[in-house]
């Protein structure tokens, strides 16, 4: 039976061969999550996506969602998926059990969102922001607001959101109006207008909580005066019963191009002057607040994209499997000759080989980020645990922007085996692309976090995060030259990760030079080119797991290891080289794109 959404095999692959999370039970936090459990966890988790949420994908997209007088009606469908989702406690997988989570590895709750972002990601956004909202009052919340809010949010029985961006104040969250005026009784009247607030308003919970950015009358300009606040929809009273409405009012929706499932709102907040607030943290360390959470929600929506992919090259290549179109171009010249399904062209083949191969990386990239998550918990030891938060702190803007820039590709390369049919609504390619794209731009734009690996990760803690990264890479290259079939791969990435090395030297130093503004031309093509490396190593890291695995595989397991060096073969052989050519162009560091004048950019 032809596999949709995620490859349960590969899955597997990384889970259980690539990373062996099964060891995590040794550690008595994660004792029960043997590879029995994991196992389980993930079928349940397969289980719910295909037959529950899947069948939404499509209809939430026709659907939409509907404004009405401040009210939004989401699909129809998402309802029964999301009582479903409620049931089995998927919410807050990896969160402490006492405010009803379930306590699992990270890696395991990453696996179980392959499925279900691949299922439908614009559903999976109610219950996502949700899970970051409650968070936040995890992290920050006093023993009140834990009591009143946490358990609700993660259980799914109020929803969650988050409430930054202001039509002023996009990226540049320093410059919102939102204001807090403090009331006697220690609460904050709330005042102002956000937009682009994905899930703002719904009828799937009677409750939303809004986690919202604000400067307190009298605060400092710039982010320095921004601070973090508790608004519900409804006011909460002290019993934990919902009181009145709150005076968050939602004044529209977007009309967007894809992920037209999830409601995308402007909300005004106090119109009516009766907007009340709780202080979430302290005074002004609102951005601070918010930045905790960042990698969490950067890896969210990388895997967002790379769910997109995932479907997409799956449809793709079982489409390619069965497509009747063409003769065999070693029997073009025969006249009888049969037509032959697509894969059999080689054109078809380069596509589905560029897909597989992405794809196969960017689950182990996004699956190591999450087991890095895990080593820290467990580990005892300070200075492995900062070894592995500075390797999650370099990778992040790889595993969004790099990661998302990648999917979209993939999503259109995955349209084009399908040809024209790729183009049309009945078949489900197209809305993979659409829902795809705002990957790239939202929680972060890729060029955001291009700069941000430049300008704040590249130099941190003095180059160390980097550095030991470099360390975790070489390791694999010397894995990979005690196999003959591999020494050959791992000395061009070696080659590759050595010139990266150099690159970034150049880009750090230019960045601290007059030439500052040239290095962060270049800091988006920088971001790929670490990119390109970072799936090389994985891939090569696949490689030598599979080439050891072959020694006693069944035909099945043999094909799927095989499978796994052609991946390594044709990502070193085919994309390294032209990263290597991206890297000599970033050590040049034209200076045009700054250089030039702003009317010499033409449309005038």
């Amino acid at each position: 039976m032809a596999q949709i959404i995620a490859d349960r095999r590969d899955v597997d692959f990384v889970l259980h061969e690539q990373l062996q999370v099964g060891n995590l039970s040794k550690n008595e936090n994660y004792a029960e999550f043997n590879k029995k459990t994991i196992d389980l966890i993930i079928s349940e988790a397969r289980n719910l996506a295909v037959k529950e949420i899947y069948p939404t994908q499509k209809t939430g997209d026709e659907e939409g969602c509907v404004f009405d007088k401040g009210k939004v009606t989401i699909p129809k469908s998402f309802h029964r998926a999301y009582e479903l989702f409620k049931e089995g406690e998927w919410l807050a997988m990896a969160e402490d059990p006492e405010w009803g989570g379930q306590g699992m590895p990270t890696t395991i709750t990453l696996a179980a969102n392959d499925y279900f972002n691949g299922a439908n990601y614009a559903f999976m956004m109610y219950p996502g922001l949700t899970h970051g909202a409650g968070k936040l009052v995890e992290a920050f919340g006093t023993k009140k607001q834990k009591k009143l809010f946490l358990k609700k949010m993660f259980s799914g029985e109020w929803g969650g959101t988050m409430l930054l961006t202001e039509p002023e104040a996009g990226s540049d969250v320093g410059a919102l109006t939102t204001s807090a005026v403090k009331n006697d009784d220690g609460t904050y009247s709330i005042t102002g207008n956000k937009i682009f607030i994905s899930s703002g308003e719904h009828d799937l919970t009677e409750n939303i909580i809004h986690p919202v950015l604000a400067r307190i009358e009298g605060a400092p300009e710039g982010t320095k005066g921004i601070s973090l606040f508790l608004v519900p929809k409804h006011r909460v009273n002290d019993d934990g019963s919902l009181g009145e409405f709150n005076d968050v009012v939602c004044t529209g929706i977007e009309e967007k191009m894809g992920i037209h499932g999830n409601s995308t709102c402007s909300l005004a907040l106090g119109g009516s002057g009766n907007c009340r607030g709780t202080l979430l943290g302290e005074e002004n360390k609102g951005m601070r607040a918010m930045f905790l959470l960042m990698n969490a929600a950067r890896l969210l929506v990388g895997m967002q994209g790379f769910c997109c992919a995932s479907a997409s090259y799956l449809n793709a290549v079982n489409y390619a499997r069965d497509r009747i179109q063409g003769k065999n171009l070693l029997q073009m010249m025969d006249k009888d000759a049969p037509s032959v399904p697509i894969i059999q062209h080689p054109d078809v083949r380069r596509m589905l080989m560029t897909m597989k191969a992405y794809v196969e990386g960017m689950r182990s990239l996004l699956y190591y980020v999450g087991y890095c998550e895990d080593l820290k918990t467990i580990s005892d030891d300070d200075a492995q645990k900062e070894k592995y938060q500075g390797i999650i702190d370099v990778l992040i803007p790889i595993a969004k922007g790099y990661v998302t820039d990648k999917a979209l590709d993939l999503c259109n390369l995955g349209m084009q085996v399908y040809g024209g049919y790729g183009f049309i609504s009945e078949y489900p390619q197209e809305q993979l692309v659409r829902d795809c794209r705002i990957t790239t731009i939202y929680e972060g734009t890729n060029g955001i976090q291009a700069m941000d690996l430049l300008g704040r990760k590249l130099g941190m803690k003095k180059g160390k995060p980097i550095m030991d990264l470099f360390g975790e890479i070489q390791k694999t290259i010397a894995d990979a030259k005690k196999t003959a079939s591999l020494k050959d791969f791992a000395l061009k990435l070696e080659e590759a990760t050595n010139k990266l090395g150099e690159v970034a030297m150049h880009m750090g130093a230019t960045a601290m030079s007059p030439k500052v503004m040239n290095a962060f031309a270049f800091a988006h093509p920088f971001m790929e080119a670490a990119g390109d490396v970072i799936m090389a190593w994985m891939l090569l890291w696949r490689a030598v797991v599979a080439a050891a695995g072959l020694e006693k595989a069944r035909k099945k397991d043999r094909i799927f290891y095989e499978g796994q060096l052609k991946s390594a073969e044709y990502f070193t052989c085919t994309v390294l080289p032209v990263t290597l050519g991206k890297m000599n162009s970033i050590l040049a560091t034209n200076a045009a794109a700054m250089e030039i004048s702003e009317d010499g950019f033409g449309g005038k």
